[in-house]
This record gives structure tokens, sequence and C-alpha cells, in this order.
């Protein structure tokens, strides 16, 4: 009997072995995060350009390479399965099996992209047959969705074991996330997108290259709504709108039924048609249940009469039943009426980041990448030709001098290609495509069919060059080719859209309510009901209102109702529009929203400036101003745009940004405050109307180191509130700010409207108020403080006003916000003042001379 082997416990048996001490509760988050980043990338959920899996991607790709294309020979789908999983997708057969067989079914998939010979499962949920009995080969329209791949059209990344190369996406020359739809359940997330018509949404495709301009209405002429290969109908639009405007919709989906009459005065109800994803065996089966337990009530028989001639489940009626209760009854109580939950999520950005999609986000996302694709491909077309027209010219030389190029290769024996590059001018490429013809070949030569090929040449490469310089003919070549693909796969709608009575729009069912819209300076975002902010007597020191980052603040603050349109201007000159209520709802002391997650903002720049309106009306203006001065006047539907990217609306200057915009109707005064307390205020008819690329003229002149912190609507039987970066504020009456004869010039140094201190400090912001309504006022820690402007007190121009808001050390006031009069006040504790200089003991500041 042999000893068990003896070591020692000091023995170091792996000497090159190093033991990394690790906390766990960092280690099991990295690893949980490195999961879930695998799940949502590389699982679960589409990409927003050819609209599929990897799974699936891999699968196309690998039939594609064995060249089982739909005018081939069927092969068994364990071969298929077997390339995938040895080539691409090192995961269980099965999972590449099911994946399969979903591209293969007419019930699942709108435009099958795999031609399935064999059972391949059915409606009634049966199940495919083993992959060692079917068949498979690619779909006609399949190819559709490789065309091109070989031209450099797409980027390519390594497989799992780096031993071949895989294609990071699919040109996919039809928009196939919406054609197709997706569902998917990744780590905290999940998407499930409908299929689509391939008519209706190539035709949404065409009308935003036609009109870029075009909003959610003009596409819903074409995009009627989701279109289900098992037919059915769609109940009402609003989930329709909803979906499309937000990425977020419900659908109720209905069975189609009819009653026939049968027998001696007995009725029966006919289903031909049954919602999307339901199994019809089980729907059967649930229906018998429900009339076994007397929870349906009125039914003699159910039975499946479906055949290769189309679906027929009948349902006999009692004499005495009610046909149409018992439809009812149906529709409540079983899946011939069903809720389809709409979530357009998918990957963007190169795969990087899951974003909830409307619909004219997925229309621009897929356009923009059909333009790379054209582009790369015309590159790469242009090369060839390029190439092919280079080796073409040697050719013709050697053509001309045939004789002489035989002489030199019969008499020459290692350097034939040497000579002929040195006797001939010609480089290497031509000499070697000379020297690799059999002498029969190059005797041939037929210089007449040299020149055409060459002439055609030099016309395609024209036509390359001015395709790659014309971005109108590319976006013509686009539209061309998505409609021939149209004509040739695009089918009439199979799912009927039935309007509902006192259907309910997406903004019906959105509360209309005032709302305090923030946004800081690191870019978070934030919707917050008003009401959430008390009113406080003056003095009060505030209530937080935003958990911030360290070294955050916020920088802008506004009220507005959840229906208006809010408009974002950027420091590089757009402008954006969103509705209210598409800025996520956040509490009180909630961080918010990080703007990336919002607006298709690009790096480096942020959004600067942000107004609300409810409407584009053709007598109304926006008056921007920016930080060194400037003041621009443009008429405000000249911005009216729904594109995902927006629109220029200012050329800055290097070094200037906007920092204010003014709704205004054309007749009204223009005031302009700076850092400093200067203020002029003039007419904004002095500043004619310009385009969107204007620059603007200048609107107040500033000495060094000022700069513009605010801008508004002169009205003359108003006040001008000011606030200052230390708390202190006041009301002072506009006609101070005006000359004697009317406003003051553009252009000019303006008037003194606040005397700043280093007390006071500095102004932080401006409103032009009646002295009806609440002031909010927040500091750069997220304490707002609101209070009712009638409790402020109304100076002079050339006073400093009094404390409105105790701030902590180090603390400054950033931005100020009007919002509506809450009814009643609620008395909260303030410190008593310490008089100032010059100040009563009611805190009083007389103003200084």
């Amino acid at each position: 009997m042999s000893k068990k082997p003896q070591y020692d416990p000091e023995e170091i048996r792996y000497p090159d072995q190093v033991i990394v001490t690790s906390p766990l509760v960092p280690e099991m988050e990295q690893s949980y995060i490195e999961y879930a980043m695998s799940v949502i990338v590389g699982r679960a959920l589409p990409d927003v350009r050819d609209g599929l899996k990897p799974v699936h991607r891999r699968i196309l790709y690998a039939m594609y390479e064995d060249n089982l294309t739909h005018d081939r020979p069927f092969k068994k789908s364990a071969t298929c399965v077997g390339d995938v999983l040895g080539r691409y997708h090192p995961h269980g057969d099965q999972s590449v099996y099911d994946a399969l067989v979903r591209l293969a079914q007419d019930f699942s998939m709108r435009y099958m992209l795999v031609d399935g010979h064999g059972n391949f499962g059915s409606v009634d949920g049966d199940p495919p047959a083993a992959y060692r009995y079917t068949e498979a080969r690619l779909a006609r329209i399949s190819e559709e969705m490789l065309r091109d791949i070989d031209k450099e059209t797409v980027d390519w990344d390594p497989n799992f074991d780096e031993s071949r190369r895989e294609p990071r996406v699919l040109p996919s020359r039809f928009p196939n996330l919406l054609v197709n739809g997706s569902s998917g359940i990744a780590v905290g997330m999940a998407t499930n997108i409908p299929p689509h018509n391939l008519r209706e949404v190539i035709n949404a495709c065409i009308c935003v290259l036609d009109n870029p301009e075009a909003t959610l209405p003009d596409l819903m002429e074409h995009v009627k709504g989701p279109d289900f290969p098992t037919k059915g109908i769609i109940m009402g639009r609003s989930g329709i709108r909803a979906a499309y405007a937000t990425g977020r919709g419900r659908l109720m989906v209905r069975a189609r039924t009819e009653f026939e009459e049968f027998g001696k005065d007995r009725t029966r109800i006919i289903v031909t048609e049954i919602p999307y994803q339901v199994n019809k065996r089980m729907l059967i089966k649930n229906m018998a249940d429900q009339v076994e337990d007397k929870r349906l009530e009125g039914i003699s028989d159910i039975r499946d009469e479906t055949d290769r001639n189309g679906m027929r489940i009948v349902i006999e009626l009692k004499k005495d039943a009610n046909p149409q209760v018992v439809l009812n009854r149906l529709f409540a109580q079983t899946q011939l009426q069903t809720t389809f939950a709409i979530n357009m999520l998918a990957l963007v950005n190169n795969q990087s980041q899951p974003k909830i999609l409307s619909l004219r986000h997925i229309l621009d996302e897929y356009l923009a990448f059909q333009e790379e694709i054209i582009i790369r491909r015309t590159k790469y077309d242009l090369r060839k030709a390029q190439e092919r027209a280079h080796l073409l010219e040697g050719l013709l030389i050697a053509q001309d001098n045939i004789d002489e190029v035989i002489k030199i290769i019969r008499t020459s024996y290692d350097n034939a290609k040497e000579n002929l590059m040195s006797r001939f001018h010609l480089d290497d490429v031509q000499a070697q495509a000379i020297c690799d013809m059999r002498l029969i070949a190059l005797q041939g030569l037929n210089r007449e069919k040299l020149e055409n090929e060459y002439k055609e040449l030099e016309e395609r490469i024209a036509y390359f060059n001015k395709l790659l310089s014309d971005e109108e003919m590319l976006k013509g070549v686009l539209k061309e080719e998505l409609t021939a693909i149209r004509d040739k796969y695009g089918d009439d709608r199979k799912t009927e859209i039935q309007d509902v009575e006192d259907e309910l729009d997406i903004e019906d069912l959105i509360e209309e309510e005032e709302c305090v819209f923030t946004l800081t300076r690191a870019g978070y975002i934030k919707r917050t009901p008003a009401s959430a902010y008390r009113a406080q007597k003056r003095g009060g020191k505030g209530v937080s209102a935003q958990t911030l980052k360290e070294e955050d603040c916020v920088e802008t603050v506004f009220t507005a109702s959840t229906h208006d349109y809010i408009l974002f201007f950027t420091s590089m000159g757009r402008v954006h529009r969103k509705k209210g209520y598409q800025i996520a709802e956040a509490g009180r002391t909630a961080k918010g929203t990080n703007i990336v997650n919002v607006l298709p903002i690009e790096q480096g720049e942020k959004v600067t400036a942000m107004i609300h309106l409810r409407e584009y009306a053709e007598d109304r203006y926006l008056v921007m101003v920016t930080r060194n001065g400037t003041v621009k006047r443009i008429s405000l539907p000249v911005i009216n745009t729904a594109r995902k990217a927006g629109i220029r609306c200012i050329t800055l200057d290097e070094g200037d940004e906007l920092i204010s915009v003014r709704e205004t109707d054309g007749k009204q005064a223009i005031l302009i405050v700076t850092h400093d307390g200067m203020a002029i205020a003039f007419l904004e008819t002095d500043v004619r109307c310009m385009g969107r690329d204007a620059t603007g003229v200048r609107g107040i002149k500033l000495r060094e180191g000022d700069y513009v912190v605010g801008a508004a609507r002169a009205k003359y039987d108003h006040q001008v509130l000011m606030v200052t970066e230390n708390g202190y504020g006041k009301r002072t009456p506009m006609d101070e700010y005006f000359r004697a004869d009317g406003p003051q010039n553009r252009g000019g140094y303006g008037l003194k409207g606040y005397q700043v201190t280093e007390k006071t400090g500095p102004i932080a912001g401006v409103k032009v108020v009646s002295g009806e309504e609440d002031i909010l006022i927040i500091s750069d820690d997220g304490v707002i403080i609101r209070m009712p402007v009638k409790d402020i007190n109304s100076y002079s121009r050339t006073a400093q006003g009094v404390i409105l808001m105790r701030l902590q050390e180090g603390v400054k006031v950033i931005s100020i916000a009007r919002t509506d009069h809450e009814g009643e006040e609620i008395e909260e504790p303030v410190e008593d003042e310490i008089p100032e200089a010059g100040s009563d003991q009611g805190g009083r500041t007389e103003p200084e001379q």
C-alpha cells in the first residue's frame, strides 16, 4: 500500500503566482457591472443600425460566408448552428438554434430573414424539429441586410479566439429595427419593439430625407403604426403616438372576429386573427377552462378548425346568449385582447450606450448610418477604379510597344520587371501586371477594348468624386436605393388600426402643472413641481433644492408647464426642443438626469440658455443676448424644428456664449444688465431681424472685466428686480432706466442699475417683475428660497438693496427665477438683521448717493 505524498505547507508550488488582496464589495460591484454590460451589449439588446442582436447577426453572416443564399440549395440547420458556434458564438447550441428558428417563423417575423425547410414550430406553440432534421438558407430579403459588406462599409472585430473577423454591424440596407422589431431582457432593462410595414417605414425615411424638419405628425402620415405578422386589430392611436413620441407606449391589440349564423337561430363567433405572440392552443385551453369553471357563460362549444387556408377558431354560443356580450367578456377575460407594451430601447453610439428612442430618433440614426455606408462603399469603389485605371495605363503603354515588350520579357531572365520599368517609366504594379500575363494574352491585347474600359473607368471615378463631395447627391442615391427595396419587397399592411371614440392623446394623459426646471453646471437637468418649494419670508435660509456632486452648482432655473416646449440653446449656437413632460421628473433633492441622455449634444458643448413657449406664432420673435454684449433678433418660426440634432440659431464669436434668450412680440424694449451693475434699455426694433446663421450686433458696450449676466423684456409698468451674489436685492421702477424721451440707444455703456459694493457682491441675476409673482433664488450649494416679490423693497437705481437670502460662508447666489404666487405664505423664523450703516431697524437700506 502506497503512502500519500506528504507536502510541506511552506513549499511554493507555483513560484510565479501573485495573490492580490481585494475588498469583497468593490470586487463584486466591478464583476457585476462587467457582467451586466456584457449582457446588455453582447447578448440582449439590438443595435439601432441593423436591428440585430449579436447572435442573429452572427447567424446571418455565417450563412452568408457559406454562400447559403436564397438561390442555393438548403443545408441542414445543424451545419449552420455548428458554424456559428465554432466561428463566432461559443455559447449553447440550443440558444443559437432557437434564434435561427425565430428568424424563419412567419408568425414571429414580419419579414423572415431565414428561409426554413421543415418543422420550424407553429403558432400553437409546437416546438421545432431538432436541428438534424430541419434545413435552412438565407431569405431573399437577407441579401439586402448583407449587401456591400465586402466593400469595407462596416467595422470589424476579432472573434472570440482571434482566428477570424466578424462584422460589428451589418450594412442593413433597410431599417430592420423597425421592420422586424426586437425583444429582449438585459440586466436592469428590457426592450420590446414591435414590427412595422416595410413600405411605410421606408416612406418615412424618404420623408425625412426630403424634409429634415419633418415632425411626428408628418412621419405618422406614413407610419400608421405597428404591423404584426399575425395581423389583428390595434384599438386606438394614442398608444402609438406616445410610443413614437417618447419611445414608450401601450397598444391594445384585439383578435379579428365575426358573427356567423348556423342552425336554427344559433350564432357562433369566428376568430380568424389573434394578437401577436399569443399561443393559439393555450388561448383555446384558457377559454375552455373558463367555460368549465362558469367564469364565461353563453358558450356551448369551442373548437379549432385552422387549416392550410388560414386560422379559424369556432366559438358556438347557446341559443339564448347575447353574442356581443359574450364577445366583450372574451375580450376582457382572455387573450383575444392583449396589451403590447412598447419600449424602444436599443444600442446607439457604436453599441456603447442603450437609449430609449423615439421614432424620429431611430430614423435619424438609421439614415446617418446608411449615409456612412454609401460614403465608405463609394470610397472603396473609387479606390478600386483608380487602381484598375492605373493598371490599364500600363497595359496601354505595353500595347503601343508590344513587340519591344515581348522582346524584353524573352531576353530578360530575372530582371524583366526592372527592365520594363526603366524602359517605359512604369511603376511596380504596372510592370508586375504585364509580367504576370501569358505571352499569348499579351499579344492579344485589344487597344480599342482597353481604351473603352479606361474611358468608362474615368467616368466612374468622376462620378464617385462628385458623389463624395455633394451631400444632396448622396441623399439622392440613398433615396433611390431605399425606393428600390420598397418596391421590391414592400407589401400591404396586415394589422388594422381602428379609431376609438373619445381617445386620449399622450398629452391628455399627462397632467399639466407648473414645474421648476433646473440645470446644473455639470449638466444635470430635472423637473420638479413648483409646489415643492414653500413660500418663505424675506431673509430666510431656503430649502435644499438639489443634491449636487462636489464642485457642481445649479446654473439655470425657471418655471414652465409640462405641456410647454422647452428650447435649449447651447454654447455652440444650436437650439434643441423638448416637451416639458419629456424632462424626467425628480424630487426636490434629487440630482436629476444628465443632459446628454436628453439631448444629442457634442463633447464640450453645454446648454447655456433655456426658454419655454406653447407654440411658434408667426408674429413672435426671439431676442438673443451673449455674454460679450452682442444682441440678435430672429423670427420665432425660423427655429421651429423637430430635428434630433437641433439647428443653428446664432453664430458666436470665439470666446463668446449665449446667456439669455427672450420671446417678444416685436414691440418690446430690451433690458441688458451686466455683472458690475450697468444696465441699458433699448427698443428691440433697433435690432433688425436676421437669419439663423447671423452673428448679431452690439447691444451694450462693456468696460474691461465686465460681462452680461442677464437680459429681459423692459415693460414700462413693471419693476427691475436685481439680486446680487451675496444675497442682496431690490426692486427699481422701470422708468428709471429710460430717458425723458424714451429708451436709450443701443450700443452704449448704459446707466448704473445697482450700487455694487464688496458687501453686496456683483449682480447674479435680473428679472422684470410686476409684484404679483413669487421669486426663486438659488445658490451654488443647491439651496432655493421662494418669496413673494411684493415683500422685496423698492429703491432707486443706485441703491444697495436689502438681504433677501442669508448664505453660508463661501456660498454665492447664481440664479433667480419667477413663478406664480403661492396662495398662502408659511411663516419662517427670520434671524434678527444687524442694521447696516444707513439702514433703519426694519432692514431698509437708504439709497446711497
